[in-house]
């Protein structure tokens, strides 16, 4: 493969640096990845257009990211769902004794509604996604209702998806790390996943700093000014959008339906219990070495179990919405495409988001960054460092997949050579790409985030920044500290 050096990292920061200078995601995505393609092409226009869309829709080749689009459409089905069933103002009214909207009561409900979405991202622990979904879906009328910001809801959906996720093995990414340390000559990577996980600071400072600012009341930086706009009535700032249309952030319950939080619970626990089965069936092989539930999880696929997972939660929640004649066959189906259609946005976004990619990949960025930091690393220095380049990796790149693959192969290596502590290095490793992925606007978990809550993407991410820059800051220096030791 061609080595481009420097100009490797040049269409993320490009992206990057437009998505947050101009707020046009889309625009931004697009000049990143014509520019990568650009540079392959030997600066030809023609060449770097034409790559551009081979590029994109090269994307489709990879059966795991056409699983994620269609997922991400049959979210759009499922929230209509929901929504059209009562479900979600059903929970609204059960729960509303809870968040007293009286003025001299208000903050106290305001401390208690997000209390409770933090604890509901946190108890979703199979799957980032369906978490960040959630809770998005579930506490967003009631955070309008308290007026607090779409950009706080965000915040906790995303600060509670991935890291807590991270720190529990029994779901698809505990199964995709373990697949990569298995790679690496660790003879039980369950074992080491959690021996791994005392040293993973990044996300369980995450959720501290996330619990602190929610019962401290207090808020900082763009956030601050986003709270202080959405009492006032605000809902979002100039010029900015939704990162799904109105079509599916504003849907009334069907007319002569009573409202009923069931219509909400059964899908979504559905889809929170047959998880995990998708799980073991997808990792189950007749040729596994090891052919226990560790083993079964370890060889899973996590795009193939969420989308069998919404799949089948879409037709039991048809089943049941037609048994109790809440909806029609015709109304079932009328309801999954008008779901379907307000995802559009959110499924060019995230096929862009993978086009960026794959680009990286093929101009070599993540290993042009850790092989350029690789030469001036000392013991003393190497946990704190690999969190560091783990960090600009996947803040670079908007995956901490892409990042976990590239940086555990290097950690473990350099940790047995220099006889450091494998599992801070995992740890370190693991962490770093974490950062990135959650606080990059060109992160699928971040957009995600944005979606489920009906923010602007943009302002998601710089209201969430500073808090993730805080988390990051501790951790930085917590391995400092830990390094000295070597």
């Amino acid at each position: 493969m061609q080595e481009y050096g420097f100009l490797s990292v040049i269409p993320p920061l490009i992206a990057i640096f437009l998505a947050i200078r101009t707020k046009q995601v889309f625009i931004s995505l697009l000049t990143g990845i014509f520019i990568g393609w650009l540079i392959i092409g030997k600066w030809n226009i023609l060449s770097g257009v034409l790559l551009t869309i081979d590029g994109i829709v090269n994307v489709f080749q990879d059966p795991g990211n056409t699983r994620v689009i269609i997922f991400t459409f049959l979210v759009g089905s499922l929230i209509t769902f929901i929504q059209v069933s009562g479900g979600v103002a059903g929970f609204v009214n059960s729960v509303k004794k809870y968040f007293n909207s009286d003025e001299n009561r208000i903050n106290r409900s305001r401390k208690k509604a997000q209390i409770f979405a933090a604890f509901t991202g946190m108890i979703i622990f199979v799957e980032s996604n369906i978490s960040a979904l959630t809770v998005g879906t579930i506490f967003r009328p009631i955070f309008d209702k308290l007026k607090i910001s779409r950009e706080k809801l965000a915040y906790i959906a995303d600060s509670t998806s991935a890291p807590s996720k991270l720190l529990i093995p029994f779901n698809g990414w505990g199964a995709f790390i373990m697949g990569l340390l298995l790679t690496q000559g660790i003879d039980n990577p369950f074992l080491g996943l959690i021996n791994a996980m005392p040293y993973n600071f990044y996300p369980i400072l995450v959720i501290i700093v996330l619990f602190y600012f929610i019962m401290s009341g207090k808020d900082i930086g763009a956030m601050k000014s986003a709270e202080i706009r959405t009492k006032k009535g605000k809902v979002f700032n100039e010029g900015s959008l939704p990162m799904i249309s109105d079509e599916i952030t504003i849907i009334k319950t069907k007319k002569g339906i009573k409202e009923n939080s069931l219509n909400m619970f059964i899908p979504l626990g559905s889809m929170i219990l047959i998880m995990p089965f998708m799980l073991l069936y997808t990792g189950y092989s007749t040729e596994l070495n090891d052919n226990s539930f560790f083993g079964i999880i370890g060889n899973a696929s996590g795009s193939k179990s969420v989308l069998y997972s919404i799949f089948f939660t879409i037709i039991i929640s048809s089943f049941y919405y037609v048994i109790k004649k809440i909806m029609t066959i015709r109304e079932i189906i009328n309801n999954t495409l008008k779901g379907m259609s307000g995802m559009v946005s959110m499924a060019v976004l995230i096929l862009l988001a993978f086009a960026i990619g794959n680009l990286c990949n093929e101009l070599g960025t993540g290993q042009y960054v850790s092989e350029s930091l690789k030469g001036i690393i000392s013991p003393k220095f190497i946990p704190v460092l690999l969190f560091l380049t783990s960090c600009f990796i996947s803040f670079s790149t908007g995956t901490s997949w892409g990042t976990f693959a590239i940086m555990i192969a290097i950690a473990v290596p350099i940790s047995n050579q220099i006889g450091i502590d494998t599992h801070v290095a995992i740890a370190a490793s693991l962490g770093g790409g974490l950062f990135g992925d959650h606080c990059s606007p060109i992160s699928d978990t971040s957009v995600i985030s944005s979606m489920a809550s009906a923010s602007d993407h943009i302002d998601h991410v710089k209201t969430q920044l500073p808090y993730a820059l805080i988390s990051g800051v501790l951790t930085a220096f917590l391995y400092l500290i830990i390094g000295m030791n070597y």
